[in-house]
Protein backbone atom coordinates (compact mmCIF):
# COMPACT_ATOMS: atom_id res chain seq x y z
CA UNK A 1 0.00 0.00 0.00
CA UNK A 2 1.30 3.26 -0.86
CA UNK A 3 2.14 5.84 1.63
CA UNK A 4 0.57 9.25 0.65
CA UNK A 5 1.24 11.35 3.70
CA UNK A 6 2.24 14.89 3.61
CA UNK A 7 5.04 16.57 5.93
CA UNK A 8 1.84 17.38 7.80
CA UNK A 9 1.00 14.63 8.35
CA UNK A 10 4.49 13.28 10.38
CA UNK A 11 4.35 16.65 12.52
CA UNK A 12 2.46 15.72 16.22
CA UNK A 13 0.37 18.71 17.35
CA UNK A 14 0.60 18.55 21.20
CA UNK A 15 -2.34 20.48 22.69
CA UNK A 16 -1.43 23.27 25.74
CA UNK A 17 2.15 23.06 25.55
CA UNK A 18 4.32 25.03 26.61
CA UNK A 19 1.13 27.02 27.97
CA UNK A 20 -2.34 26.44 27.72
CA UNK A 21 -3.72 27.44 24.51
CA UNK A 22 -0.98 26.88 22.53
CA UNK A 23 -0.42 24.16 19.86
CA UNK A 24 3.13 22.99 19.63
CA UNK A 25 4.15 21.61 16.56
CA UNK A 26 6.91 18.56 17.52
CA UNK A 27 8.80 17.67 14.34
CA UNK A 28 10.78 15.19 16.37
CA UNK A 29 7.97 12.34 15.08
CA UNK A 30 9.06 13.78 11.56
CA UNK A 31 12.53 13.32 12.34
CA UNK A 32 11.89 9.51 13.60
CA UNK A 33 10.38 8.46 10.50
CA UNK A 34 13.08 7.86 7.75
CA UNK A 35 10.90 8.24 4.83
CA UNK A 36 9.21 11.64 6.99
CA UNK A 37 13.17 13.25 7.70
CA UNK A 38 13.81 12.15 3.84
CA UNK A 39 11.06 14.09 2.48
CA UNK A 40 11.64 16.90 4.54
CA UNK A 41 15.12 17.83 3.36
CA UNK A 42 14.19 16.78 -0.45
CA UNK A 43 11.22 19.37 -0.16
CA UNK A 44 13.42 21.92 1.70
CA UNK A 45 15.75 21.56 -1.24
CA UNK A 46 13.26 21.32 -4.11
CA UNK A 47 13.68 25.52 -4.95
CA UNK A 48 16.77 25.65 -4.77
CA UNK A 49 17.46 23.14 -7.25
CA UNK A 50 20.79 24.26 -9.48
CA UNK A 51 21.69 26.47 -6.96
CA UNK A 52 24.90 27.14 -5.66
CA UNK A 53 25.50 27.35 -1.96
CA UNK A 54 28.38 27.46 -0.03
CA UNK A 55 27.43 27.33 3.34
CA UNK A 56 24.02 26.31 5.24
CA UNK A 57 23.49 27.91 8.72
CA UNK A 58 20.89 26.52 10.88
CA UNK A 59 19.32 27.98 13.58
CA UNK A 60 19.59 26.32 17.10
CA UNK A 61 18.65 23.77 17.88
CA UNK A 62 16.47 21.86 15.64
CA UNK A 63 17.58 23.59 13.01
CA UNK A 64 21.17 21.97 13.28
CA UNK A 65 19.41 18.48 12.52
CA UNK A 66 17.90 20.20 9.31
CA UNK A 67 20.70 22.65 8.21
CA UNK A 68 23.37 19.57 8.41
CA UNK A 69 21.22 17.10 5.86
CA UNK A 70 20.51 19.94 4.08
CA UNK A 71 23.87 21.01 3.82
CA UNK A 72 25.31 17.25 3.07
CA UNK A 73 22.75 16.82 0.37
CA UNK A 74 24.37 20.04 -1.51
CA UNK A 75 27.70 18.62 -0.82
CA UNK A 76 27.83 22.69 1.42
CA UNK A 77 29.43 23.25 4.46
CA UNK A 78 27.12 23.91 7.49
CA UNK A 79 27.52 26.99 10.19
CA UNK A 80 25.44 26.83 13.43
CA UNK A 81 23.94 30.10 14.83
CA UNK A 82 23.66 28.79 18.81
CA UNK A 83 22.50 30.54 21.47
CA UNK A 84 25.14 33.14 23.49
CA UNK A 85 27.93 31.37 24.86
CA UNK A 86 27.72 28.02 23.35
CA UNK A 87 30.51 28.35 20.72
CA UNK A 88 34.12 28.00 21.67
CA UNK A 89 36.04 30.64 19.16
CA UNK A 90 35.40 34.31 18.65
CA UNK A 91 32.15 34.90 17.72
CA UNK A 92 29.77 37.65 16.84
CA UNK A 93 26.69 37.99 18.29
CA UNK A 94 22.97 39.53 17.42
CA UNK A 95 20.19 40.74 20.01
CA UNK A 96 16.76 39.83 19.29
CA UNK A 97 12.83 40.52 21.02
CA UNK A 98 11.01 37.76 22.45
CA UNK A 99 7.55 38.20 23.75
CA UNK A 100 8.97 37.65 27.30
CA UNK A 101 12.56 39.73 27.08
CA UNK A 102 15.31 39.41 24.59
CA UNK A 103 17.92 36.82 23.10
CA UNK A 104 21.41 36.59 21.81
CA UNK A 105 22.44 34.39 19.12
CA UNK A 106 26.29 34.27 17.99
CA UNK A 107 28.06 32.88 14.91
CA UNK A 108 31.83 32.17 14.71
CA UNK A 109 33.57 34.93 13.40
CA UNK A 110 35.21 33.31 10.61
CA UNK A 111 32.26 30.96 9.56
CA UNK A 112 30.86 32.90 6.93
CA UNK A 113 33.63 34.32 4.26
CA UNK A 114 32.91 37.70 2.22
CA UNK A 115 30.43 36.93 -0.63
CA UNK A 116 29.80 33.22 0.18
CA UNK A 117 26.11 32.04 -0.80
CA UNK A 118 23.60 30.59 2.43
CA UNK A 119 20.63 28.76 2.74
CA UNK A 120 19.20 29.83 6.47
CA UNK A 121 17.33 26.72 7.31
CA UNK A 122 15.38 26.23 10.79
CA UNK A 123 12.60 24.00 11.27
CA UNK A 124 9.67 26.95 12.46
CA UNK A 125 8.64 30.00 11.52
CA UNK A 126 7.05 31.75 13.96
CA UNK A 127 7.35 35.95 14.22
CA UNK A 128 10.84 35.99 12.37
CA UNK A 129 12.92 36.87 15.56
CA UNK A 130 15.59 34.24 15.56
CA UNK A 131 15.80 34.08 11.53
CA UNK A 132 15.88 37.58 11.50
CA UNK A 133 19.19 37.65 13.83
CA UNK A 134 20.33 35.03 12.16
CA UNK A 135 20.16 36.71 8.72
CA UNK A 136 22.12 39.62 10.58
CA UNK A 137 25.15 37.82 11.27
CA UNK A 138 25.80 36.30 8.39
CA UNK A 139 25.25 39.92 6.41
CA UNK A 140 27.92 41.21 9.02
CA UNK A 141 30.23 38.39 8.16
CA UNK A 142 29.58 39.45 4.14
CA UNK A 143 27.64 36.12 3.26
CA UNK A 144 24.39 36.44 1.42
CA UNK A 145 21.29 34.70 2.10
CA UNK A 146 19.83 33.56 -0.61
CA UNK A 147 17.17 31.86 0.83
CA UNK A 148 15.35 31.06 3.95
CA UNK A 149 13.55 27.16 4.13
CA UNK A 150 11.62 26.42 6.63
CA UNK A 151 9.35 23.19 7.81
CA UNK A 152 6.16 25.20 9.14
CA UNK A 153 5.43 28.38 8.79
CA UNK A 154 2.95 29.98 11.47
CA UNK A 155 1.76 32.96 9.20
CA UNK A 156 -0.72 34.67 11.45
CA UNK A 157 2.68 35.40 13.53
CA UNK A 158 3.95 37.53 10.99
CA UNK A 159 7.34 36.09 10.46
CA UNK A 160 7.38 35.52 6.78
CA UNK A 161 6.24 38.79 6.31
CA UNK A 162 8.76 39.88 8.32
CA UNK A 163 11.49 38.42 6.32
CA UNK A 164 10.15 38.93 2.61
CA UNK A 165 9.98 42.42 4.16
CA UNK A 166 13.85 42.17 4.34
CA UNK A 167 14.25 41.15 0.53
CA UNK A 168 14.09 36.90 1.57
CA UNK A 169 13.15 34.31 -0.43
CA UNK A 170 10.91 32.35 2.19
CA UNK A 171 9.76 28.73 1.61
CA UNK A 172 8.09 26.92 4.26
CA UNK A 173 6.32 23.00 3.75
CA UNK A 174 4.02 23.52 5.85
CA UNK A 175 1.37 26.31 7.51
CA UNK A 176 -0.63 26.06 10.20
CA UNK A 177 -2.86 29.10 10.43
CA UNK A 178 -4.34 30.29 13.70
CA UNK A 179 -1.48 28.89 16.08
Amino acid sequence: MPDNRQIQDYIRPIVDFPKEGIVFRDVTTLFASPRGFRMAVDQLLHPYAGTRFDKVVGLEARGFILGGAVAHQLSAGFVPIRKKGKLPAATIAESYTLEYGEAVVEIHDDAIAPGERVLLVDDLLATGGTAEAGIKLVERLGGEIIGCAFLVDLPDLGGRARLEGLGMDVHALCAYAGD
